[in-house]
């Protein structure tokens, strides 16, 4: 037993240069590829991982039984391949290269799977198995490929068990949906919700139903038009102001392609790498001056329904919408996405909207992101889901449905709740949180840790110095210190000392490897995710006083006046700090009063709800409906909408809100009308005319009226606008003073 054959494997691959590379490899078919199964009379696996089992909790399946995946499962629904029900699958090898080269998230997911052992999901290596492994035939697909080679070893798998008789029967199945295996499991409430419901785009002549969207182009026809020069390809960013308006930065342009409106985005994603047509210099446009947030539009429109009629008047009014912002600047590229080459989607956080229709199992969910559109999502739980922060997954975006369509997949915790808040921020901006493994662990030095005669021998010694940290007090994680002193000739010796970490982090090691991921510490307002464990951050790597530590140093001599006249240098500016290793003995302290009022926006909207604020604020962007504003006093950007009518809308909505009366509008007084000047970047009405970094006195609340979605509110106290401004509060508080006096003399 072992290796029966060798083949060589040849494919041609293109370098960013553009040459032809020509890769030859050498692969191996052998006989002696375990089955993975415990108790494996003809196997005899070292590390078996399926466990024998002789029931069944699902109805659809009554006998003991494996599951085995094919692609679309692992990229589908790994939402519920991570569910703790869903136990010994076999994941062929083939299926972990497809998902490796199509979605690397889902195959670090995956992977993290396999790793678990109480999962038991094992790899088998149906590539290397003589019996399983199939050639590409002539004119076959890669794709197509794949897929045989799948249901061989899906075939070979059922074989092999049949033949092992001291093996109870098994049944293997491949042949089943998803969604009809895990409606048949028993006691296993909620397992449903976290289903993928993946639409496949149908081809275009397939029907006559009047599609929304225009159908993706097919990869190879993308790739035989990106040859020809008839196509870019770019990722796509969608505007922070705009949720109907995109750029892609496209190879050899030195501007980037506008994509403007719905339909030419064309059911791309913010970060999705894609396929456009540039069109005619004639109908090339400019970006767009309105800012037009998805959430606005939809109160405005008051309702969810995706019927034909809705659709087309929302087109259109969103057409209109960006029509009237449409600047007068230089004009610039513009396009349409034909299709996606490679999609970027996550798992998003947000809350779930309330459907106004009862025992409805469709609901739109709101993303935290807003360069992300709302997604229709069905659950059999509505009412748990109400007022909390959930995870929601993207399945599809069929051609006639307005917005994508996801599945439920966990809740985070309850909307305004700091735990719950902090989680989403992390998740949002994809900083890794969890507990350090076991392997990291691991590499950690045993305590207690000693400098050893060894490590003196190689070191120069300074804890004569006194050496101060430049940290508050407080910290724990001092990585950086200086000392200064003068010298007998009158000059001075000054040093920057950063903590050895490279010490105690080996290369390639586990530890290393994830202080790669984490890249760096992740400081919030209550909490803190190290990048190495708790023992090296905050002990062994950190400056503290009265202990002895390690450290790389720069020493420089200097002048009065500064003048550098010799220096104990390191390589600087890389990692080979290695000329001198120091031993340190941090007993001063520099302390710095770091003033800081920054907050995350969960935390300003807590501190601001059920109240009315005020703040000084400078103007950062102008467009035709909003002026954007920076706060320094909470370190937020604001936007000030334009118009009048809005905020009277919202105001004689909240009614709950009368502590908020200061903030209303004089009904009688007409709306003002303001003047956007793109050119000379000012906006004007009447006799006032602001401009970029302008100061603004603003008045702020929360609109709570939704809980699901609390929005802040601006409005402008100065300069004063008839009929827009509000009065501050203690002109307010006055006239209420004065109205308390006239009654109770009356």
């Amino acid at each position: 037993m072992g290796i029966l054959e060798r083949r060589m494997k040849i494919f041609y691959r293109k370098t960013k240069k553009g040459n032809i590379m020509k890769i030859v490899r050498e692969h191996y078919l052998r006989d002696d590829v375990w089955c993975g199964l415990a108790g494996c009379g003809i196997c005899k696996a070292e590390q078996p991982v399926l466990e024998m089992v002789n029931s069944s909790n699902s109805t659809l399946v009554p006998l003991a039984h494996f599951i085995l995946i094919d692609t679309n499962v692992a990229l589908h629904q790994i939402d519920v391949l991570c569910d703790d029900s869903i136990t010994n699958v076999i994941v062929p090898q083939t299926v972990i290269g497809e998902v490796k080269h199509r979605s690397l998230p889902i195959y670090k997911r995956l992977r993290d799977l396999v790793e678990t052992s109480s999962k038991k999901f094992y790899v088998f290596t149906n590539e290397h198995h003589s019996e399983c492994y199939v050639e590409r035939e002539e004119n076959e697909s890669a794709n197509d490929r794949n897929d045989r080679a799948i249901r061989v070893a899906c075939w070979w798998s059922k074989k092999f068990r049949q033949q092992q008789k001291s093996i109870s029967p098994m049944t293997l199945k491949i042949n089943i949906s998803v969604y009809e295996y895990v409606s048949s499991l028993e006691n296993c409430p909620g397992l449903l919700d976290i289903v993928a419901k993946v639409e496949e785009e149908k081809d275009e002549d397939a029907s006559h139903q009047n599609y929304l969207y225009t159908p993706h182009w097919s990869l190879e026809k993308i790739r035989a038009a990106l040859k020809a020069g008839k196509l870019r390809q770019g990722v796509l960013k969608t505007s922070r102001t705009n949720f109907l308006e995109a750029n892609v930065m496209i190879e050899g342009l030195e501007k980037t392609v506008l994509i403007q409106g719905r339909l030419n985005l064309n059911r791309a994603l913010h970060d999705d790498t894609v396929a456009v047509q540039i069109f005619p210099e004639d109908q090339w446009s400019t970006h767009s001056t309105v800012v037009i947030d998805q959430e606005k539009q939809e109160e405005e429109k008051r309702g969810c329904s995706e019927d034909e009629d809705a659709d087309e008047t929302t087109l259109k009014e969103e057409q209109a919408l960006l029509a009237s912002g449409r600047g007068e600047g230089e004009r610039q590229p513009t396009g349409c996405v034909v299709g996606i080459i490679r999609r970027k989607w996550r798992q998003y956080c947000g809350i779930i909207k309330k459907n106004e229709i009862t025992d409805s199992l469709r609901h739109l969910f709101i993303p935290a992101d807003k360069k992300i559109p709302f997604i229709r999502i069905e659950t059999r739980q509505p009412e748990m889901l109400y007022d909390k922060r959930v995870i929601v997954a993207i399945d599809s975006w069929p051609r006639d449905s307005r917005n994508p369509k996801g599945h439920f997949v966990r809740v985070i915790g309850m909307v305004g709740d700091k735990e719950a808040e902090n989680e989403v921020i992390l998740l949002e901006h994809d900083c890794p949180y969890t507990k350090f493994s076991e392997s990291v662990l691991n590499c950690l030095p045993k305590m207690p840790w000693v400098i050893t005669p060894k490590d003196e021998a190689k070191r120069e010694d300074l804890r004569h110095l006194d050496v101060c940290s430049v940290d508050p007090i407080g910290c724990t994680d001092i990585d950086d210190a200086l000392h200064c002193r003068k010298l007998s000739n009158g000059n001075y010796e000054v040093g920057v000392h950063i903590a050895d970490v490279s010490h105690f982090i080996r290369p390639n090691t586990a530890l290393d490897k994830e202080a790669q991921n984490r890249s760096t510490t992740v400081y919030l307002t209550s909490r803190r995710i190290d990048m190495v464990p708790d023992l090296l951050s905050s002990n062994l790597c950190s400056l503290r006083g009265n202990v002895d530590r390690f450290a790389f140093s720069v020493i420089w001599e200097i002048t009065k006046k500064a003048e550098v006249l010799s220096s104990r240098l390191v390589i600087l500016f890389l990692y080979l700090f290695i000329n001198y290793l120091l031993i340190l003995k941090t007993s001063v302290y520099c302390n710095f009063i770091r003033d800081s009022s920054f907050y995350y926006i969960s935390t300003f909207q807590a501190s601001l709800r059920g109240k009315v604020s005020e703040f000084d604020s400078y103007v950062l962007f102008l467009h035709k409906n909003a002026i954007q504003v920076l706060v320094p006093t909470i370190g937020q950007q604001l936007t000030l909408y334009l118009d009048s009518r809005s905020n009277k809308d919202k105001d004689t909505k909240s009614q709950a809100q009368k502590s908020l009366q200061t903030m209303e509008v004089d009904e009688e007084k007409p709306a003002p009308e303001f003047e956007f000047n793109e050119q000379e970047l000012y906006v004007k009405c009447g006799d006032v005319i602001i401009r970029p970094f302008d100061h603004l006195r603003i008045q702020v609340t929360v609109d709570a009226s939704d809980v699901q979605h609390q929005r802040v509110v601006c409005k402008l106290i100065t300069p004063v606008i008839p009929g827009f401004s509000v009065p501050p509060l203690e002109q307010e508080d006055e006239k209420r003073e004065q109205k308390v006096k006239k009654m109770k003399k009356n």
